[in-house]
C-alpha cells in the first residue's frame, strides 16, 4: 500500500481477521450432486481487523466484508496459438496432464495435496479456505499510520526492478480495476478504468507516474461462454493515464499479467486476449470410456474381474467405488463407469464454456511506453507532483 512515493503498508504484512459468515454454495452443490458428492458447500465471508507490522507494532483496521469463491489465480502471458490443430492442442494437454501429476507428487506439499485427494473422494468432505486464497478489501475508516513506517520508496525496489537491464524502454504498472469486468456482460467499446495501484520510477529514479493515478481504457472484444464447451474470451487495453493534477496523455499498453476469481488457469496472448487455457477434451474422456468397457470384456480364465469392476466404478469418487466392488457384477460396474465417462462428456463438449470475470479491485499488470508516459509527466510542475503524489 503506498500513498504518493511512500510505501506504507509493504509485502508480507500481516492482516488479521475471521471468518464472519458462511454462505450456501448453491450452483456448486447442485454440481456435485450428479459425482455422488452430497458436501453441503459454503463460501465463506471475512472480515479483516487488524494489521501486524514488521516490527511488532499493530494497528487496527476497519474493511468491508468480501468472500471469495475460489483461490485467485495469478496469469500471465503465452503464445498465441489461434491456428493450432486439435491434434496440436491435445498433444499439449497431455503434456500439461502429466506435468501437473509429476508436480502433484514431487512438489512440496505432496503429503496435504493426498490427504485433499483423498478427501475428494468421500461423499461428504470437510472445506477450509485454501492457502494462497487472495481477497480485495477496501478499509471502512482512514489508517492512522505512524510516520516512522513510511521509508521513501527507491526504483531499486519498485516493478520495474524486476525487468532485465537490457529490457526495451517500457514500464511495467501494476493496476487495479475500478469496475468488475465480465467476458458475459461486456460490450466492445465499453470504457475501463484502473487506478495506479504502486508509483512508477524513471531509471533515475525519478517519479514517472504517482500512485493514484487514473488508467482509462475499452473493451476491444469480449465473447460470453457458449454451447459446445466454448469458452469466453476478453480483450482490453489502457490507451490514457490521468496524473493527480490533472494532466492526461495517452499512452499505448498491453496487458501482460494479472489475478482474477477463477477456478480455471487463465492465459493472455500476445495480443492480448484473455481466455482459460483449453482443457483436454479427448484423453480423459478416452480413458474413462476404456476403463469402462474394460469389465464387459473378460478374457477366458483372466481373474482380473475384481480390478476391472474397481476401475470402472471408481469414476464416481469413493461411493461408485464401494458399490462397484459390493455389487462385484460387471454390468454394475460398467454402468458406474459410463456415467462417469457422460460426466466427463458433457462437461468437456457439451457443457456452456466459462467466462472469463475481473471483479472489482483486481490486479492487473500492464507493460507500457515509457516514451509517451514520460512526456506527460514532464509536462507537469515538479511542485505540482509532489504535492498531489504524496496526498
Amino acid at each position: 500500500m503506498y500513498v504518493g512515493e511512500s510505501q506504507i503498508i509493504p509485502e508480507q504484512t500481516l492482516f488479521t481477521g475471521t471468518v464472519i459468515a458462511l454462505r450456501p454454495d448453491s450452483s456448486k452443490r447442485m454440481r456435485s450432486r450428479f459425482n455422488l458428492d452430497f458436501t453441503p458447500y459454503r463460501t465463506p465471508v471475512v472480515r479483516f481487523t487488524q494489521i501486524t507490522l514488521a516490527h511488532g507494532t499493530t494497528l487496527p483496521i476497519e474493511t468491508d466484508e468480501v468472500s471469495q469463491n475460489a483461490t485467485v489465480v495469478h496469469f500471465v502471458r503465452s503464445p498465441s496459438r489461434k491456428h493450432e490443430n486439435l491434434i496440436r492442442r491435445e498433444f499439449d494437454s497431455a503434456i500439461r496432464l502429466i506435468g501437473d501429476g509429476a508436480i502433484f507428487f514431487t512438489a512440496r506439499g505432496r503429503g496435504d495435496r493426498l490427504l485433499q485427494l483423498l478427501y475428494r473422494q468421500l461423499p461428504w468432505h470437510p472445506q477450509r479456505i485454501e492457502k494462497g486464497t487472495t481477497w480485495a478489501v477496501e478499509t471502512e475508516n482512514p489508517l492512522a499510520v505512524p510516520q516512522f513506517v513510511m521509508p521513501e520508496v527507491s526504483a531499486a525496489t519498485g516493478l520495474n526492478a524486476r525487468l532485465p537491464k537490457n529490457h526495451n524502454p517500457s514500464w511495467i504498472i501494476e493496476a487495479t480495476l475500478s469496475d468488475p469486468i465480465s467476458s458475459a456482460t461486456a460490450k466492445p467499446g465499453q470504457s475501463i478504468h484502473a487506478t495506479v495501484a504502486a508509483p512508477v520510477f524513471n531509471d533515475d529514479h525519478t517519479l514517472a507516474i504517482p500512485q493514484g493515478a487514473i488508467l482509462i481504457g475499452s473493451i476491444s472484444q469480449a465473447l460470453p461462454g457458449r454451447g459446445f464447451g466454448r469458452s469466453g474470451t476478453l480483450r482490453f487495453a489502457f490507451h490514457r493515464v490521468v496524473l493527480p493534477s490533472g494532466t492526461e496523455q495517452t499512452i499505448t499498453s498491453n496487458l501482460i499479467g494479472g489475478d482474477s476469481a477463477s477456478q480455471l488457469e487463465l492465459a493472455v496472448d500476445s495480443e492480448g486476449e484473455v481466455k482459460p487455457e483449453p482443457r483436454d477434451k479427448i484423453v480423459v474422456p478416452l480413458l474413462q470410456l476404456g476403463l469402462a468397457v474394460a469389465p464387459l470384456n473378460p478374457d477366458p480364465g483372466d481373474n482380473d474381474e475384481f480390478i476391472k469392476n474397481a476401475g470402472a466404478s471408481n469414476s464416481l469418487g469413493l461411493s461408485g467405488f464401494l458399490a462397484g466392488i459390493i455389487a462385484n457384477d460387471m454390468r454394475v460396474s460398467a454402468g458406474f463407469g459410463f456415467y462417469g465417462a457422460s460426466l466427463s462428456i458433457y462437461d468437456r463438449w457439451i457443457k456452456r464454456g466459462s467466462d472469463v470475470n475481473f471483479p472489482r479491485n483486481s490486479r492487473v499488470i500492464l507493460q507500457t511506453d515509457m516514451r509517451s508516459a514520460k512526456s506527460a509527466v514532464n509536462e507537469m510542475d515538479p511542485s505540482a507532483l509532489k504535492q498531489q503524489g504524496t496526498r
